[in-house]
């Protein structure tokens, strides 16, 4: 009988042990197939929800290939769950060209940049002497103004037929909210300003120039940039300005000596007598001056401050002519006539009456410190003349073709 019953507890421990492995079997297929979806389901997650941040570079300068869906798991009936619709992304940058870098993209002049954002990119300068392509020069008019410009059509004719040899750029009075016509050259080429308010012979001029100016800067093909207002005229042809300026060795800053007033501010700031200067801010520089004035800091500081002198405008730009050592890279005279009558505190102004010939020629000849156009036919001492009224803009129309050689 032991014999029999030891005989019938082998077969059951037989069956117990294989139901256990059974088990166990299925638990670990169980696993395996919850490992295998979760792989699945993971996989598919990071395809639909991958950032740029974790893109691979080449991803975020081309477009992307289109990926193909995963592969179901073949053989355990399980597949990866529909992947959710994502929202459509916006295409990927294009790559930038030589031809990117030498002006801002698609010309426009919008950016938030503040000032120091925009002084400091606007700072930058090529070390490599070899560019790999030629640039072609262009003078930037840089117009100061204060609203409207009533002579505007008198500059379109200036420009035209001229394209690519000029920028242009505006900064207007913070309350003004007008815009040239659609169809005209200074269309779009109003800056944005960070100058809260504008008053005559403060440092917020000043502000507002070194901002043209580095708006300027940011077109690698400005080369000259010369500062101008809305009352301001041309007195020569595009041409002979352009030949002369894009040649000339100098930057045109009036700058002279002054020792009649303001002795205490200047000795106070380790500024001597022979660096105080005065002169018209109505300037023509190259662009390594113009990336000195944006860069400098120093001494804006300085000319900020409380000094009680009621038009820092005028001292500020030809003092620092020779505080940066620029004595011998500029000419100490402007190419902007303006006539200052004794006495008085603003120059003279004129207006339809005033439009001569004699008085456009007398202007361009100037007092006899004359230059001459590249044919050398063409003989004058200012390139500029300020200030006239917006009633004179017929007879400028009509005098332009026999005087100014334009129109």
């Amino acid at each position: 009988m032991a014999s029999s019953s030891s005989s019938t507890a082998k077969p059951m421990e037989a069956v117990r042990s294989g139901s256990v492995l059974s088990n166990v079997v299925t638990v670990l297929l169980l696993l395996s197939l919850g490992f295998v979806f979760g792989m699945v389901y993971n996989a598919n997650f990071q395809e639909s929800h991958l950032t740029p941040f974790l893109q691979p570079l080449p991803s975020l300068l081309r477009s992307s290939p289109t990926r193909s869906s995963p592969t179901p798991v073949v053989g355990c009936g399980v597949g990866p769950p529909s992947p959710s619709p994502t929202p459509p992304q916006a295409p990927p940058p294009a790559r930038m060209g030589f031809a990117d870098f030498l002006a801002p993209s698609g010309g426009g002049l919008a950016h938030n940049m503040t000032d120091e954002e925009l002084f400091w990119r606007a700072s930058m300068v090529p070390r490599v002497a070899l560019v790999p392509r030629r640039i072609v020069p262009k003078v930037a008019f840089l117009f100061l103004v204060t609203g409207d410009m009533p002579l505007r059509p008198l500059w379109e004719k200036f420009f035209a037929g001229h394209e690519g040899l000029y920028s242009i750029y505006v900064h207007a009075s913070p309350a003004y909210t007008g815009s040239p016509p659609a169809d005209s050259v200074f269309y779009g080429r109003m800056i944005p300003s960070q100058v809260t308010n504008t008053s005559w012979g403060n440092m917020n001029l000043v502000d507002a120039e070194r901002r043209l100016l580095g708006t300027a800067l940011l077109d690698l093909g400005n080369a000259r940039f010369a500062l101008l207002s809305e009352t301001c005229i041309p007195l020569l042809s595009f041409p002979a300005a352009y030949a002369f300026l894009t040649s000339a060795n100098a930057s045109f800053i009036d700058s002279f000596p002054t020792r009649k007033r303001h002795a205490p501010f200047f000795l106070r700031r380790n500024i001597s007598r022979a660096q105080w200067r005065k002169g018209s801010q109505w300037f023509e520089m190259d662009r390594e001056l113009a990336v000195d004035v944006v860069a400098e800091e120093q001494y804006m500081a300085v000319f900020r401050g409380d000094h009680g002198i009621a038009n820092m405008l005028e001292h500020y730009m030809p003092t620092l002519v020779t505080l940066l050592g620029w004595g011998a890279r500029a000419a100490n005279r402007t190419l902007t006539y303006t006539d200052w009558p004794r006495p008085g505190p603003h120059p003279a102004s004129y207006g339809v009456r005033d439009v001569t010939p004699e008085l456009l020629e007398g202007m361009r000849r100037g007092n006899g410190e004359c230059g001459s156009g590249a044919s050398g036919a063409v003989e004058f001492c200012f390139m500029f003349a300020r200030k006239f009224s917006g009633d004179a803009l017929d007879k400028l129309l009509e005098l332009a073709p026999k005087v100014m050689g334009f129109g």
